[in-house]
């Protein structure tokens, strides 16, 4: 657990829930890997009402319905295009009717649109008022970004910007991660065991990250998992819809690395030298 700066308790290692809830024949399978997780101490579930266009949204309220929801943390997003006064209202309410639930403790900006940063900013706040959600936050913002949005009235209210991150994409490190830190920002690392493909593949089979994980009697996967919360001021959302990997995910919570296993993966995969673009998935 870490706490936000009003002190709101807020597990380290939560649920991602992208590409959720699309296959109707997937569903018990997801449901049960969603409980899984939050019988296993993952009760941070995130989601947007941008995967399957709310049918994320609609399973997560599903899989929470034995729970008690106070011991759960949900977290959604709002369309750029709709963080504005004329949609950003009925779009929190049809992501709490979908969630089955009255509030979101966390509810964030997927990305910057054209909307400005002072209105979303100022209905962010209302909803607060509102009761309809607890904080708010951001996503795929840069440092730019986020020195604009700290220069806004209460736009220090930001507890979170939710980014890209796994070992084989650290441009975050540089500066931002930094910067996130010393103005009290949580970073939420998405994707942190990287998307499949060629990268996946080349993180899987790198030999230094297996010696590590074989040092931990951890998969590979697990250890990609395991170094973004190396850093405490990183929660990590994994996602998945299989009961098993959800079992494995939930194994790497206390898991540290040493200095000098730290120095095998940056070896592998060196920590940024410069600044580096903001990655989107």
């Amino acid at each position: 657990m870490i706490t936000f700066r009003d002190h709101t308790p807020v597990p380290r290692l939560g649920q991602g829930t992208w590409y959720l809830g699309n296959d109707p024949g997937r569903e018990q399978q997801e449901i049960q890997a969603l409980r899984t997780g939050i019988d296993r101490g993952m009760t941070l579930i995130d989601t947007a009402e941008m995967y399957g266009e709310g049918l994320s949204e609609t399973l997560v309220g599903k899989a929470i319905l034995p729970y008690e929801r106070e011991k759960l943390f949900l977290v959604s997003k709002v369309y750029p295009f709709n963080a504005g006064r004329k949609n950003i209202f009925r779009s929190c309410q049809q992501s709490l009717d979908r969630l089955g639930t009255d509030y979101l403790d966390l509810y964030l900006l997927h990305w910057r649109g054209r909307v400005p940063l002072m209105e979303t900013v100022q209905c962010m706040e209302e909803l607060v008022k509102e009761g309809k959600i607890r904080a708010w936050g951001v996503s795929n913002f840069d440092v730019e970004d986020m020195e604009e949005l700290f220069r806004l009235p209460q736009g220090n209210h930001c507890v979170v910007n939710q980014v890209l991150y796994h070992l084989g994409d650290r441009g975050v490190e540089y500066s931002l991660l930094p910067w996130l830190k010393e103005h009290g920002v949580m970073m939420m690392a998405y994707c942190p065991m990287a998307q499949g493909g060629t990268l996946r593949r080349g993180l899987l089979n790198n030999p230094q990250l297996k010696q590590v994980a074989s040092n931990h009697h951890l998969t590979p996967t697990q250890a990609l998992l395991a170094f973004t919360l190396q850093d405490p001021n990183v929660i990590s959302i994994p996602r998945t819809g299989n009961p098993e990997h959800t079992v494995q995910n939930s194994q790497v919570a206390g898991v540290r690395f040493t200095d000098q296993e730290m120095e095998l993966l940056n070896q592998a995969y060196p920590p940024p030298r410069c600044k580096m673009p903001l990655n989107m998935v």
